[in-house]
C-alpha cells in the first residue's frame, strides 16, 4: 500500500524514533470498539470469560508460535479491554541497525506488527464464530508503555493481576463511568 499524506494523516501515539523491534518488555492495552463489553463479565471480583474472551486468550497464547522472538507474560482479559505484557527477546540474533516502522512498512517482530497480527487473528476468529464478517471489534489502535526496569515490570504485573478486583472503579467500566457522571451531577446540583 502506498502512503498518501492527504489520506493517511492520523497522528502516531508511538514514541518518536523509538525502535519497537528492540529487546525489551512492553505493557499493552487494547480496548473493544466503543468499549462494548464483548469478552465476558466480572463477578465477585473475577473475570468470567465468554467465547470471545476465550478466543482472545487463545490468540494471545499463540503469539510466540507466529513470532519466535516474542515471549508473552501476564495477561488479563477484561469485559471491554485487555492488558498484557509482551517481551521481545532477541537472544541469538545478529546485531542490526535500529528500525522505525512507517505506515505500510511493517517491521517483522516489532510490537506494532505483533499487535496488528494479534488483533487481526482475534477479529477473524470471532467474526467467523458469530457469522459477522467485517464487524469491527477493536479500537483502531492500542496503548503501549515501554517497561524500563524489573521493579516497574513487577508493578505492572500486579496491576494486571489485580485488574478484575478493581472493575467497579475502572474507568473502562461503563457502569463506573455512569456512576461518575451521576456523582458529578449530584455534586454540581448541590453547589448551585
Amino acid at each position: 500500500m502506498t502512503y498518501h499524506p492527504g489520506k493517511h494523516h492520523r497522528r502516531s501515539i508511538r514514541l518518536p524514533g523509538y525502535d519497537y523491534s528492540q529487546n525489551g518488555a512492553y505493557f499493552v492495552t487494547l480496548c473493544t470498539h466503543n468499549r462494548h463489553c464483548l469478552c465476558g463479565k466480572i463477578a465477585d471480583g473475577a473475570m468470567q470469560m465468554n467465547d470471545v474472551g476465550n478466543i482472545v486468550r487463545q490468540c494471545w497464547d499463540a503469539i510466540p508460535i507466529h513470532f519466535p522472538r516474542i515471549e508473552i507474560d501476564e495477561l488479563v482479559v477484561m469485559p471491554n479491554h485487555i492488558h498484557g505484557i509482551v517481551v521481545i527477546d532477541g537472544r541469538g540474533t545478529a546485531c542490526r541497525a535500529p528500525t522505525v516502522e512507517r505506515f505500510g512498512q511493517p517491521i517483522s517482530g516489532s510490537i506494532p506488527t505483533v499487535m496488528r497480527s494479534f488483533k487481526s487473528a482475534m477479529t477473524k476468529r470471532i467474526n467467523e464464530m458469530h457469522g459477522t464478517p467485517g464487524a469491527r471489534l477493536w479500537q483502531r489502535n492500542y496503548w503501549e508503555h515501554i517497561i524500563r526496569n524489573e521493579d516497574e515490570l513487577n508493578r505492572i504485573r500486579q496491576y494486571i493481576i489485580d485488574n478484575p478486583a478493581r472493575w467497579e472503579m475502572d474507568r473502562e467500566n461503563p457502569n463506573a463511568a455512569q456512576l461518575d457522571v451521576a456523582i458529578k451531577k449530584n455534586f454540581d446540583e448541590r453547589e448551585a
